[in-house]
């Protein structure tokens, strides 16, 4: 069952009651001045690129910063914040993600461009914000256009491909902290390594500022067509996936590991280790978030037997973990009945930190 509030209306239940969720959890008393939208029970899977996965149970969909703001700082402390964009670099754990799931909106999706840098809401997309550098003939920025998620996931996890990361661009970013405050943080504060940022978990990318280099916007138009070009010949791009799986480790690329250790094509369910480039996993049709994780332990069991190496995912994997018998029911049926282990997956290290772009509502 799902409910909205919209402009402060508060939807109840056939009984009178407040609408509830499948995590048992009445809706937050944030929502209550929210000028975005709250849905009880928000499907995930409808826009992640794997499209599987139980949903969040508060799904909120902010009206700007200041009701993102206002609704952070008028949660309890002890609801999770899960920041998330167009989900693709994302496995949804069959459970669904209790607490609050923010998805910013259109709104908070504009490119503009001044004195010499592009700023960007959280929402953009990384082709638009390298087109809008390409418009106004700013270099350095053409890498963004093979990164397929949003901004303000490309800041938190220091995005990067064609050997260029966010970290060499960002001027600053806008950040909303857990506790509602609104800040703007030099690139430096954000403590980059590769892919990963010092933002805390809760905290929503709302805006960034990147800086590039003069240049001429045919060479920048070509170089972003190539980019294009050589992402479209080996990755499969068509298919539900959810971009690379795991970071390359040092000294080593983290598909020439999985090709050697056999695990190209390979199968759980309908999840595919992509014969077309082996560092991406594949939804074939109907495959769920649990036999798609399976998979990817598997090719980190496999790759760890044949080389020694131990690959990391680079994939976040969110949420909890369903029982066999709700994944018999559907994701949407009834509450879950396990979560993930605070020490981690099977010994290895907890989650990190999540990703949050926002994306178009």
């Amino acid at each position: 069952m799902q409910g909205m509030v919209e402009g402060g209306v508060r939807e109840r239940d056939a009984s009178g009651s407040p609408l509830s969720t499948a995590f048992g959890g009445p809706p937050p008393r944030a929502g209550e001045d929210l000028r975005g939208s709250l849905t009880a029970n928000g499907s995930l899977a409808d826009f992640i690129w794997f499209r599987t996965g139980g949903p969040a149970e508060w799904l909120v969909r902010p009206a700007d910063i200041e009701d993102l703001a206002g609704l952070l700082k008028g949660l309890n402390p002890s609801t999770p914040v899960l920041p998330v964009g167009v989900g693709s670099n994302l496995i949804v754990r069959d459970g669904g993600v209790p607490g609050v799931v923010v998805r910013l909106p259109k709104a908070m999706a504009k490119v503009s461009v001044q004195d010499g840098c592009v700023r960007a809401g959280a929402g953009a997309m990384g082709i638009t914000v390298a087109s809008a550098a390409r418009d106004a003939g700013i270099a350095g920025l053409e890498f963004l256009r093979g990164i397929p998620g949003t901004v303000g996931g490309a800041v938190r996890m220091n995005a990067g491909a064609y050997g260029r990361d966010v970290s060499d661009i960002l001027v600053e970013a806008t950040v909303v902290t857990r506790d509602g405050s609104v800040e703007v943080w030099p690139a430096e504060k954000l403590g980059f390594t590769y892919r990963h940022s010092d933002l805390p978990a809760g905290a929503v990318v709302v805006e960034a500022v990147f800086s590039g280099t003069p240049g001429d916007p045919a060479v920048i138009g070509a170089e972003m067509d190539r980019i294009a070009a050589e992402r479209e010949a080996s990755q499969p791009l068509r298919s539900r996936t959810g971009g690379s799986t795991f970071k390359n480790p040092e000294g080593h690329k983290a598909w020439a590991l999985i090709d050697a250790a056999g695990c190209r094509g390979l199968t759980r369910g309908d999840a595919q280790v992509s014969e077309k480039h082996c560092n991406f996993l594949l939804n074939l049709g109907s495959a769920s978030s649990a036999e798609i994780e399976a998979l990817g332990e598997e090719v980190r069991d496999r790759v760890k037997a044949h080389s020694g190496v131990t690959l990391e995912w680079e994939i976040q994997r969110v949420g909890e973990h369903a029982s066999p018998a709700r994944l018999r029911e559907g994701a949407g049926g009834g509450p879950a009945l396990s979560t993930s282990d605070a020490a981690g997956d099977g010994g290895r290290p907890p989650l990190g930190p999540l990703p949050h772009a926002g994306g178009e509502a």
